[in-house]
C-alpha cells in the first residue's frame, strides 16, 4: 500500500450496525480454536479495523527458524475477517471466500501482528486491506500484504449451534 493510500485506509471511519461489535468479535475470536493453538491474541478492536498479534515459539517455525508463512496467512486471514465482522448487524456472521497474500520479507522475528481494514464494505460482500508487520529487537517491518473478500451471511448468528 503506497503512503497515499495507506492514508486514505487510515482516515476512513465506519459506523458499525451494532454498538456490540468490540464484544461480538472479541467472543468469535475466542471459540476460534486456531487462535487458542497458535497463542493469538487480539491486540485492538475498531469500527471496520482490527490488529491480532502472536509471539514467536518454535512451534510456529518452518525450516529456517521464520514464523511459517501458514502462521503469517492464518492471523491476516483472521484480522481481515474480524474487520469486516466489526462492520455487520448483530445476527450475521462471516466467511473468507477468498485472499491473495504477499509475502513479501521473512517472518523473522519475535512477534507478528497483522491489522485488518476494511477498503469496502458491501451488502453481501466485503473487501479488505491487512498488513502484517514482524518485529525483531525493537523494530518492526511489514512482511506480508493481504487482499481479501468476506461474505456476510445474514440472519445467521456467529454463536455455533450446540451440538
Amino acid at each position: 500500500m503506497d503512503k497515499l493510500s495507506r492514508k486514505v485506509t487510515a482516515m476512513q471511519q465506519w459506523t458499525p450496525f451494532d454498538q456490540e461489535y468490540a464484544r461480538r468479535v472479541q467472543e468469535s475470536f475466542e471459540r476460534q480454536g486456531i487462535m487458542t493453538t497458535l497463542g493469538a491474541r487480539l491486540l485492538r478492536v475498531e469500527p471496520g479495523e482490527v490488529e491480532i498479534g502472536v509471539d514467536y515459539r518454535a512451534g510456529l517455525s518452518q525450516q529456517h527458524g521464520f514464523f511459517h508463512a501458514g502462521v503469517t496467512s492464518t492471523i491476516a486471514d483472521s484480522a481481515g475477517g474480524y474487520a469486516a465482522f466489526s462492520l455487520f448487524p448483530p445476527d450475521a456472521s462471516v466467511l473468507t471466500v477468498e485472499f491473495k497474500i504477499n509475502l513479501v520479507a521473512p517472518a523473522d522475528g519475535e512477534r507478528l501482528r497483522a491489522v485488518g481494514r476494511v477498503y469496502k464494505p458491501g451488502r453481501t460482500l466485503t473487501l479488505c486491506d491487512v498488513e502484517v508487520f514482524v518485529s525483531k529487537g525493537g523494530k518492526e517491518k511489514v512482511c506480508a500484504k493481504m487482499q481479501q473478500t468476506l461474505m456476510r451471511l445474514g440472519a445467521r448468528s456467529d454463536i455455533m449451534a450446540a451440538g
